[in-house]
């Protein structure tokens, strides 16, 4: 609770005064934000899978869960992508952040994000340095974990329990 606490004041703080001094320059506090954003979904995506992970039976908040828990890793691997990108620039083959197309590498990101995340991989965006070779890497087997053992067990709840009824 304290740990939360403490985020919301920190982000409280940083997004307020990037509203007050309205400053146009894009990295001032963007990887302050990016961090408080990103710890902020590992919380939430970390809450959902174990909402999921203890429920004694499945019904419509637990299916919903179960897609807002893959949703919120794509969140989380967007976050990641992107701090990688801005510490290092072109990280990424396809993916240009520069000052007048921010919001155009930030969209390619959360695209390669969920493609990742989902071992689409049409290879339109690829990753070049190693640490986002490694970060491609754990995207990809979150997203698989996240099917196979997460789903299954939800799955698995669900026919122990209709079989019952």
């Amino acid at each position: 609770m304290w740990f939360l606490i403490i985020l919301f004041t920190i982000s409280l703080f940083v997004f307020g005064s990037s509203m007050i001094s309205r400053n146009t320059d894009f990295q001032d506090n963007f990887l302050i934000r990016l961090s408080v954003y990103f710890i902020f979904y590992i919380i939430v995506t970390h809450q959902i899978i174990m909402q999921i992970w203890k429920a004694k039976r499945v019904n419509n908040t637990v299916v919903i869960g179960l897609m807002c828990g893959y949703i919120s890793l794509g969140f989380i691997a967007f976050f990641l992508f992107a701090t990688i990108e801005l510490l290092e620039p072109n990280s990424f083959k396809g993916i240009v952040i520069d000052g007048s197309k921010v919001a155009l590498g930030l969209d390619s990101i959360m695209y390669y994000s969920y493609i990742t995340l989902m071992t689409i991989g049409y290879g339109d965006i690829v990753p070049t340095t190693p640490l986002s070779q490694k970060a491609a890497i754990i995207t990809g087997l979150m997203g698989q974990f996240y099917l196979v053992i997460v789903t299954a067990i939800v799955v698995g709840k669900y026919i122990q329990h209709s079989t019952k009824d």
